[in-house]
């Protein structure tokens, strides 16, 4: 008997209207707590614009880039075993770190992901990503 879990519809994070930092770490808490269900799941994550000018350093409840990357790296084998995808909708002018980053796909996210600049585009790619 073939058995399989119940495909959930893709999970829409939005950050889109936070600073970088606060919006990566964000982002890892809802994939933490998605990978945390142990259920097949895609995600859109809507992500914010660079800031003008120069960037203030984080607060103090932001967690530090060591810390996001620890967490990145806790979570990756969940992400490798329930994530279908994961569809960044961003804008053109992010850096280029944060670009190389969402393009790294499985080498750093463990899972298949995509970039695109189209909401409707990234909602289309994850719920086919959620059917295979």
């Amino acid at each position: 008997m073939d058995v399989r879990r119940a495909v959930q519809e893709p999970r829409e994070i939005d950050a889109s209207g936070l600073p970088m930092e606060h919006a990566q770490a964000v982002i890892l808490d809802e994939l933490r707590a998605l990978t945390g269900c142990e259920e097949p799941f895609a995600a859109i994550l809507l992500m914010p614009a660079p800031r003008e000018g120069r960037t203030p350093p984080p607060s103090g409840d932001v967690p530090s880039a060591a810390d996001r990357i620890r967490t990145l790296k806790a979570i990756r084998p969940g992400l490798t075993e329930f994530c279908r995808g994961l569809a960044f909708v961003a804008p053109a002018d992010i850096p280029a770190e944060r670009a190389a980053a969402i393009h790294s796909g499985e080498q750093l996210w463990g899972c298949p992901t995509t970039a695109t600049q189209d909401v409707t585009a990234a909602r289309a790619w994850a719920e086919e990503r959620n059917r295979e």
